[in-house]
């Protein structure tokens, strides 16, 4: 929630000098944050928004735009929505002012996505409309493997809008529905940065890249430790199992055995911690890795060729219950 209030904050202060952006934002913010009310007869445009500099922003542009005066009031928090929130309501020319938005089309209906001319517009336009649907219900999650920007949309229809939109601009959006509830989600981090310089959020940008990066570190560092402590472990597990079959290879053959697989064996057994490179280095003289791994591998198979032959257990016999066969 915390860089979800920092992008709004920052995206609330942007100053804006072209007309057409103001309202392209202005229009998609009343499209994704509030509604269309009859109220004794005449039709209202209100707007739910979630800070109070939001909501001086859009009276303001509501003022300077279509000249039209505003109400605002404070709704208090509930259970399931804890803040308060800020309800911008324009009674007056309330219908003109649904026509001017897009809100309503020349007939009095309801417009259910955004209007063609917002869809269609200028880059700058595009992406004063992601930033406008932003402020009104969007979201940004700490980077990670859930990270997201999601704005939350009024319907189908302005969900794929916004994808749309977000597609003029060369960032890839997916619309999707859950429990009903429509929502337009970027999850490529790439394209989350890219999303915000265009919204505007500069500085915002910068701080989760940082926060970005150093989760992406971590996750390495992390992915490294795990699989040098599984390489451990698997390693430790083979060095347990080979000695524990060249002790049973030495009890069934005893003396009837060349010297030089009885010396591999007694090396096995003399460095059980070390790998076979290792034990070569230890032997006297020094064996390669390839030669020491043949002469226990020719010990075992030896040694379960006379257990077969005696019809006593082999050379798997003293292995520990919890270890794999090696």
């Amino acid at each position: 929630m915390a860089l979800t209030a920092d992008v709004k904050g920052e995206l609330a202060k942007i100053e804006v000098s072209k007309t057409s952006v103001r309202a392209a934002e202005l229009a998609t913010i009343l499209r994704f944050s509030g509604g269309l009310h009859l109220i004794s007869g005449r039709i209202a445009v209100e707007s739910e928004l979630d800070t109070p500099e939001l909501a001086r922003r859009v009276r303001k542009d509501l003022a300077e735009l279509y000249g039209v005066r505003s109400d605002v009031s404070v709704v208090s928090g509930s259970g399931l929505r804890p803040s308060s929130q800020y309800l911008v309501r324009v009674l007056d020319g309330g219908e003109t002012l649904a026509r001017q938005t897009g809100l309503l089309d020349a007939r009095r209906r309801p417009i259910r996505g955004l209007p063609n001319r917002l869809t269609t517009g200028s880059l700058e336009e595009l992406a004063a409309v992601w930033r406008g649907a932003f402020l009104a219900h969007g979201s940004l999650t700490d980077p990670g493997r859930s990270a997201a920007l999601e704005v939350t949309c009024p319907g189908n229809e302005s969900a794929m809008a916004l994808v749309g939109a977000a597609g003029r601009l060369g960032i890839s959006a997916k619309a999707r529905e859950v429990r009903g509830v429509h929502r337009v989600v970027i999850r490529d981090g790439d394209a989350i940065s890219s999303m915000l310089v265009h919204m505007g959020a500069h500085s915002t940008v910068e701080s989760w890249e940082q926060l970005r990066q150093r989760r992406e570190v971590r996750a390495t560092a992390n992915r490294l430790v795990n699989f040098d402590d599984a390489n451990l472990r698997r390693s430790a597990q083979a060095a347990v199992a080979a000695c524990a079959r060249v002790e049973r290879a030495l009890e069934i053959l005893g003396d009837d055995l060349p010297k030089h697989l009885r010396y591999a064996g007694e090396l096995r057994l003399s460095f059980r911690d070390s790998s076979l490179d290792e034990l070569g280095h230890h032997a006297d003289p020094p064996l390669t890795k390839d030669a020491v791994a043949g002469r226990i591998r020719r010990l075992l198979a030896m040694a379960d060729k006379r257990a077969i032959d005696l019809g006593i257990p082999g050379t798997d016999a003293n292995l520990p219950a919890d270890l794999d066969e090696v």
